[in-house]
C-alpha cells in the first residue's frame, strides 16, 4: 500500500507540478471552466452532441498542460482533427509543448505524432467531402498554424528567459569573482610587504645583533657597558623574532605570487645587482670579513632580474650573520653568456669566547629560502643552497637575462587570473560570441524554425490553389459535352468522357434537382456555358447508370 501511494503521490505532482498558491488555483480553475466551456459552445453550435463530454475533456486537459504537454498535445491534435471545439485548447497546448519540452528531436517527434492524429481524425470524418490530397494538405497547413508556430513562440520565450537567468547568473558569479579579486590583491599586497620586510628589516636587525655580539666580546668595555650590549643584543634578537611572527602572519602561500612589475622595478630602483656593493660596505662596516667579486662583462639586467639579485645577496648575508657570525663571507657576480650567476658562501662559524649562553639563538621563520627560490623561478632561474665541505654554507642562484619577459604572464597565472591585453576587465556580463560555455542565443533556432514554417504554409499556399484549380476543372463539364453525350450509351464509354469529378465542390447539387432513378448512382458535376439568373445560382449536370448504361441525364439550377 506505500508503494501505490507513493507512487500516485508522484503521478500527481508530475502531472500537477506546483506551487499550488491560493491565486494560482483559482486562476487555473477560471481558465479551465473558460477553455472547457468555449469549447463546450463550440460542440453545441456544431451540432455535433458532444458538448459535454468535450467540455469536460478541454477543462481537464488544460489543467494538465504544464505537467503533461506531450501527452495534452496529442490528445488535444486528435480532438481539433475531429471537430473544431478544442482548437483553443490545441494552440495552448503547442504553447506548453514548445515551451517545456528540452529536447529539440522530442520535440520534432512528438509534433509529428500530432500531426499524423490531427491528419487521422480529419480523415475519418470528412473523407467523404474531401479528395485525400486536399484533405491532406488542409490538415498539414492547419496544423502548422495552430500548433507549430505556437510552440516555435513559446520556445523562444522560455530560451530567453532562460539566457536571462543565466546573464544575471553569471554576472552575479562575476561579481563575486571581482570581489574575490579584490581581496586576493589585498592578500598579494600584504605580502609583499611582508617579503620586503622579511629582507630589508631583518638583514639591517642582523647587522645590529653582529655589532652587538662583536662589541660583547671587547674586552675594553667594562661590566657595565658589556651588559648593556648584551641588553642591546637580546633586543635585537627579540625583535627579530617578533619580526618573523609577523612576516609569518603576513605570508600566505596560496597568495604568494611576484610583484606587480611597478614593485620590482622599484625595488630594483632601491637596490639592484648594482646595490650589492652597498649590502657589502654594511656588512664589513659591522665588522664582518666580507669580500665582493665581479666577473664578466656587466650588461644591464631586467627590473625583476635586478631586484631578485639584489634580493637573493641581501637574504644570504642576513642568514650569514645569524648562523655564522663572525665568519668569512664571499659574494660573487657573475655575468655569463646567458645568465646573471649569484653565489653567496661563508667559512664555520669561529667559537666566539665571552659570549653569554642563552645571549640568543638565531631566528629563522623557515621561508628565507623558499622565498628565494620563489623569485628566482618566477623569472626563469634556480636557486640552490647546501652545506660545503668545510661545514660551511653557500648559496648560488641563476638568473637568466631574459626572465622578466613572461613576468607579466607568470603573476596573472600564479593569481589565477587571464591578464588579457588590457588587463584584468570586469563589466559585469558575461564573454559575447558563445564564451559563456556555448549558449547559443534562442533567436536563432526559432527564426530558423518559423521561416521553415512559413515555407511550408507558403508551399501549401501555392498547392491549395493548384489543387483548387484541379479540382474544380474535374468537377466542371462544358455545355457541348454535356449535349454529345446522350442517354443509352454505355457507362464505360460515358466514363471516357466526362471528368473524374469532385464531391467537394458538388456537394451542394446532390441535395437539389429531381428525384434520381430508382436504383440508379449518378454523378454530379458543374454545367458551364449556361446563363445564370443570379449571382447564387449554379447551372448542375447530373449523370445516372444503372445496369452499365446511362439511363438518364439532367441539367437543373442549383441554388446555393
Amino acid at each position: 500500500m506505500d508503494a501505490i501511494a507513493r507512487a500516485w503521490k508522484k503521478a500527481v505532482r508530475t502531472a500537477l507540478p506546483g506551487p499550488w498558491r491560493p491565486r494560482r488555483v483559482v486562476g487555473e480553475a477560471a481558465l479551465a471552466l473558460l477553455m472547457g466551456g468555449l469549447a463546450a459552445l463550440g460542440e453545441f453550435a456544431a451540432g455535433t452532441g458532444l458538448a459535454v463530454p468535450f467540455g469536460l475533456g478541454v477543462a481537464v486537459l488544460w489543467v494538465l498542460r504544464r505537467g503533461l504537454p506531450a501527452t495534452v498535445l496529442l490528445a488535444a491534435a486528435a480532438a481539433t482533427g475531429w471537430s473544431a471545439g478544442p482548437v483553443l485548447l490545441l494552440i495552448c497546448a503547442g504553447w506548453a509543448a514548445g515551451a517545456r519540452i528540452r529536447r529539440v528531436w522530442t520535440l520534432v517527434a512528438i509534433f509529428a505524432a500530432g500531426w499524423a492524429l490531427f491528419t487521422v481524425t480529419s480523415v475519418v470524418k470528412e473523407a467523404a467531402s474531401f479528395s485525400p490530397k486536399l484533405l491532406l494538405g488542409l490538415s498539414l497547413g492547419g496544423f502548422l498554424v495552430l500548433a507549430v508556430l505556437p510552440a516555435l513562440y513559446g520556445r523562444y520565450r522560455a530560451q530567453r528567459r532562460a539566457l536571462l537567468d543565466a546573464l544575471r547568473e553569471r554576472n552575479d558569479q562575476l561579481l563575486r569573482e571581482r570581489v574575490m579579486v579584490v581581496h586576493q590583491a589585498r592578500l598579494r599586497e600584504r605580502h609583499r610587504i611582508a617579503q620586503d620586510m622579511h629582507d630589508s628589516l631583518g638583514h639591517q636587525l642582523a647587522l645590529i645583533s653582529v655589532h652587538s655580539g662583536a662589541l660583547e666580546v671587547d674586552r675594553t668595555l667594562t661590566d657595565r657597558q658589556r651588559e648593556a650590549v648584551g641588553v642591546l643584543r637580546q633586543a635585537a634578537v627579540a625583535a627579530m623574532r617578533e619580526l618573523r611572527e609577523v612576516v609569518g602572519v603576513l605570508h600566505d602561500e596560496s597568495t604568494a605570487v611576484p610583484p606587480a612589475p611597478g614593485a620590482s622595478s622599484a625595488g630594483a630602483a632601491r637596490g639592484g645587482a648594482d646595490g650589492v656593493g652597498e649590502l657589502v660596505e654594511s656588512s664589513r662596516a659591522a665588522g664582518a670579513q666580507i669580500e665582493l667579486t665581479r666577473e664578466g662583462e656587466r650588461r644591464p639586467l631586467p627590473a625583476a632580474v635586478d631586484h631578485a639579485a639584489y634580493r637573493i645577496v641581501q637574504e644570504a648575508l642576513t642568514n650569514a650573520h645569524k648562523h655564522a657570525p663572525g665568519a668569512p663571507i664571499g659574494v660573487a657576480l657573475r655575468y655569463e653568456p646567458d645568465a646573471l650567476v649569484v653565489e653567496v658562501t661563508n667559512a664555520r662559524a669561529p667559537e666566539l669566547v665571552g659570549v653569554r649562553a642563552g645571549a640568543g639563538a638565531a631566528v629563522s621563520g623557515g621561508q628565507g629560502l623558499t622565498g628565494l627560490r620563489e623569485r628566482a623561478r618566477l623569472v626563469g632561474g634556480m636557486v640552490h643552497a647546501g652545506v660545503t665541505p668545510d661545514q660551511g654554507f653557500r648559496l648560488a642562484a641563476v638568473l637568466p637575462y631574459e626572465g622578466a619577459e613572461s613576468t607579466g604572464e607568470g603573476a596573472a597565472a600564479a593569481a589565477g587570473v587571464d591578464a588579457g591585453d588590457d588587463g584584468w576587465v570586469f563589466d559585469g556580463l558575461p564573454p559575447a560570441d558563445g564564451a559563456d560555455g556555448g549558449r547559443r542565443s534562442p533567436v536563432l533556432g526559432c527564426a530558423v524554425g518559423v521561416v521553415a514554417v512559413g515555407l511550408t504554409l507558403l508551399g501549401l499556399l501555392v498547392w491549395g490553389i493548384v489543387a483548387f484549380v484541379d479540382g474544380n476543372r474535374d468537377a466542371t463539364v462544358r455545355k457541348p459535352l454535356y449535349d454529345r453525350i446522350q442517354v443509352g450509351t454505355a457507362e464505360a464509354e460515358v466514363l471516357h468522357e466526362l471528368p473524374p469529378g469532385n464531391s467537394f465542390f458538388t456537394e451542394g447539387y446532390e441535395r437539389t434537382g429531381p428525384t434520381p432513378p430508382e436504383g440508379a448512382q449518378c454523378r454530379w458535376y458543374s454545367l458551364v456555358g449556361t446563363h445564370a439568373d443570379g449571382w447564387n445560382e449554379d447551372h448542375a449536370a447530373r449523370f445516372c447508370f444503372r445496369d452499365g448504361v446511362l439511363v438518364e441525364k439532367q441539367q437543373y439550377v442549383a441554388t446555393g
